[in-house]
């Protein structure tokens, strides 16, 4: 039996916006009948160990095969594993380093286990070769939406940012069916200019295309034209599987956040009491993804921008964000805000999707991160968006220009998350003008949330029995199988 089962091995990349919706995926996998192993190092696989015992005891067949990450060597402490600890350019680079060493390791743990099939982050171009030792598919996992995708293939191909004559002029993305404006500033450095990272990324690229197809966290009502884009234009297969928390995640994700809200249940029974207290569609939820860091400026002009809107607000603010914070200014504006009960600090770490579905929240600002969008879109709720980096500015648009379901705060600089400067990117008053637009009354905020709902609507009937994304997903699965057959039925013909 273990031999006629599909076996398939995932290699996630580790930073929490590709590791997450991976993860999810591979759990997809296994609930539908494959056999799913995992790729990663310890303190990685520490943080996803959990849901996976718990669907091997249920009886799924998934598991962990851990390596070694080489702190020693590259010169870290032991446990710093992930992009997302990169506290310094110096550090973040010694992780990338020790990433990089990982694909020996990973190379053996292919050839001992042989699988069917390998779905690698987009971040690994090397897993195609490894792919065609073994005479197996390589799928492409691409964490984000299938509009960025595209419009990074277009800006790649045609350069329409090189003939302008200045970094804020704007030109028109060729090759997309909407009529879509950026500037070269809204664009990543790799892209703007040539740079050490700009190869890494061409190799990435180059590698979708020689993988058997690419797997998308995104659904066919959200995103059907560039669905067709992507098969036609760029000739790659793809299948769209997602919005894969909210499916795997239908029952259990609220569960560990209830579970984990227990065992803090001081701590966050403020939080649902005054959560509680407030009107339907009242609360704006602002959080930035696990990634950004804002500078102290910046964080002052949110706190003032929140405050002068006059809307109740739930702010995620991390710890990192208080060591610039001279005058104590965030202590003093969080007493302001329990006086008046009008904002609510969480620090760190938030029940993020139990804020969302509560029903007293009505929006969310969100820096354009592909998991939060997708949370934020199950959750039927309309977005304030603030990119900050990689693909975000994109999505912005994806959601302002094409879906219409999200208002921009004016962020102008698509800067690596570790670049921070002192100059104020946004300011109070148009923080304060997009919260009255995205909460108020307005036909622009009323026709917005309609969407949005509608949007949600659509992400929850796309991962039940029948839908799109369920279809997909049963469809690739029983594609690899009759891969799996084909290849034993020739090395039987060749054995003869």
């Amino acid at each position: 039996m273990e031999s006629q089962q599909l076996h398939v091995i995932f290699v996630p990349f580790p930073t929490p916006g590709h590791m997450i919706p991976m993860i999810d995926t591979a759990r997809l996998f296994a609930k539908h009948g494959v056999n799913v192993t995992i790729i990663a190092t310890h303190a990685n696989a520490s943080t996803f160990q959990k849901s996976i015992d718990s669907d091997f005891n249920s009886g799924y067949s998934i598991k962990t095969q851990l390596i070694q990450f080489p702190s020693a060597q590259v010169g870290l402490p032991d446990g710093v594993e992930n992009v997302k600890d990169g506290t310094s350019k110096e550090i973040l680079g010694k992780i990338t380093q020790g990433i990089l060493m990982l694909q020996d390791q990973v190379e053996i743990v292919l050839q001992e286990l042989k699988p069917d099939c390998i779905v690698s982050d987009m971040t690994y171009p090397w897993t195609v070769e490894s792919a065609e030792k073994l005479n197996i598919p390589r799928i492409y996992f691409y964490s984000s939406s299938y509009f960025s995708n595209c419009a990074s293939y277009f800006v790649r191909k045609y350069r329409p940012h090189d003939s302008l004559v200045s970094d804020t002029q704007k030109f028109t993305i060729p090759g997309v069916p909407h009529t879509i404006g950026m500037t070269p500033l809204e664009l990543a450095d790799w892209i703007r200019v040539k740079n050490s990272t700009t190869g890494i990324f061409y190799a990435m690229f180059e590698s979708e295309k020689k993988s058997y197809g690419t797997l998308y966290n995104s659904f066919h009502e959200l995103e059907s034209d560039y669905e067709k884009l992507i098969n036609t234009t760029m000739g790659t297969k793809s299948w769209s599987i997602g919005p894969v928390s909210a499916w795997i995640n239908k029952d259990g994700k609220k569960k560990d956040n209830i579970g984990h809200m227990k065992k803090n249940i001081g701590k966050y029974q403020e939080l649902i009491n005054w959560l509680n207290s407030k009107p339907n569609d009242s609360v704006l939820y602002v959080c930035f993804g696990s990634l950004t860091r804002l500078f102290h400026a910046q964080i002052v002009e949110i706190a003032h921008g929140l405050e002068n809107s006059g809307y109740n607000f739930i702010w995620v603010v991390k710890e990192k964000d208080k060591d610039g914070d001279g005058e104590g200014f965030l202590q003093d504006f969080e007493e302001r805000m329990k006086d008046s009960k009008k904002g609510y600090i969480v620090w760190n770490w938030a029940p993020q999707l139990l804020i969302l579905d509560h029903p007293a929240t009505g929006g969310i600002v969100t820096h354009c991160g592909w998991n939060s969008i997708l949370e934020s879109m199950n959750s039927r709720l309309p977005m304030i968006t603030w990119p900050m980096f990689a693909e975000q500015f994109y999505n912005e648009k994806l959601l302002i220009d094409i879906l219409k379901i999200g208002v921009s705060v004016g962020s102008k600089v698509n800067k690596f998350w570790l670049n921070i400067g002192e100059e104020v990117v946004v300011q109070r008053d148009d923080i304060m003008k997009a919260v009255e637009i995205l909460m108020g009354n307005g036909q622009d905020g009323k026709a917005m949330r309609i969407r949005a709902r509608n949007l949600g609507d659509a992400a929850n009937r796309t991962i039940e029995e029948g839908g799109h994304s369920y279809n997909n997903l049963i469809q690739l699965i029983d594609e690899l199988k009759s891969l799996k057959i084909a290849r034993g039925l020739e090395k039987i013909r060749l054995e003869n």
